[in-house]
């Protein structure tokens, strides 16, 4: 409960991911505070590849917006629910 994540936001990221995945475009992730529930958790999980995560968490830093975030905590629930992207 010390605040460094929010509930909606990409998930947080090592600094290993960072060097490996990230380059360049690494600051426009790290701005947004890591969050519980992200654009990557609702839009296919552990069946996308890492690659694909990557462009999920810089979508979600650039187009970060209430509407955004409450379309991603509504697709959460059943997400959730079905456990289908899950191992």
């Amino acid at each position: 409960m010390r605040g460094e994540m929010s509930l909606v936001g990409p998930r947080p990221i090592t600094g290993a991911e960072i060097e490996r995945h990230y380059g360049a475009d690494a600051d426009q992730v790290l701005q947004v505070k890591p969050g519980i529930a992200g654009l990557w958790q609702v839009s296919g999980r552990n069946r996308l590849t890492y690659s694909d995560r990557r462009a999920l968490d810089l979508e979600m830093a650039r187009r970060r917006s209430v509407r955004l975030y409450v379309e991603i905590l509504l697709r959460t629930v059943p997400e959730v629910l079905s456990g289908e992207n899950s191992w």
